[in-house]
């Protein structure tokens, strides 16, 4: 007999209720990434197939947009040096596809998604309804807090695709070398 499951979102607690959900929502997607990939190989995080980007590769992404997006669009300021540190590439090569990031290790990139992630939530723990749906007035766009969060939901969600995708085929082609 199957066990029976609540599917339900909750808030997180210590934020407002409507914002404490959204942010829920981000975490929601960020523990199954997280989940899968615990124990990988450094082989599969760092290989690469058809050419497509590594796990990596996107896991510094992932990690760097929501940086960017919290103190470009959110904070509107500069970044703090301990966030910026952790991203000695820039999110792009020349060619426009995402940097090639290779030989770090599992720990170090859940080491930077769980900072930026911890520095990220920790700007929301205050922000009231009113500044969550205040728009941030840029050169190229307006933007509120509460877009910046649909988005990196959307944005990682969209990338966990990918890894899953990627981890599947690594996973297939270290069964088929086995046998």
């Amino acid at each position: 007999m199957l066990e029976r499951r609540a599917l339900l979102v909750s808030a997180l607690p210590g934020y407002e209720e409507e914002i404490g959900r959204w942010l829920w929502c981000l975490e929601d997607v960020r523990r199954t990434l997280l989940s899968e990939l615990t124990g990988i190989s450094q082989n599969i995080l760092d290989s690469k197939v058809d050419e497509r980007q590594t796990i990596g590769s996107m896991l510094y992404h992932i990690a760097l947009i929501e940086a960017d997006w919290l103190y470009e669009e959110v904070l509107v300021s500069e970044w703090d040096s301990e966030i910026s540190a952790l991203f000695p590439a820039g999110c792009r090569a020349e060619d426009g596809s995402l940097n090639h990031i290779e030989g770090q290790t599992l720990d170090e990139h859940f080491y930077r998604l769980n900072k930026v992630r911890e520095v990220f939530l920790s700007n929301f723990r205050t922000m009231d309804l009113t500044d969550w749906r205040k728009p941030r007035v840029l050169e190229k766009y307006d933007v509120t807090p509460e877009w910046v969060v649909y988005h990196l939901i959307e944005h990682e969600s969209h990338h966990r695709g990918q890894v899953f995708q990627l981890l599947k085929k690594l996973r297939n082609e270290c069964e088929i070398k086995e046998m």
